[in-house]
């Protein structure tokens, strides 16, 4: 499994990508997060800080 950022409710705070522990989470011209599915280590953190619960397991 891995999380998923759904870029229709991102607000582009920043706050997913400084706690992934393998730095998956890249930034996108629009500033959006976009997270390597691949890489993802299924463990979270990054939607335990979402503000608007925007990242969700696949």
């Amino acid at each position: 499994m891995a999380y998923r950022i759904d870029k229709s409710s991102c607000i582009v705070c920043g706050a997913c990508e400084p706690v992934c522990p393998v730095d998956c989470i890249s930034v996108e011209d629009d500033g959006k997060r976009l997270i390597d599915e691949d890489a993802c280590i299924d463990c979270g953190a990054c939607a335990e800080v979402c503000p608007v619960q925007c990242i969700s397991e696949v």
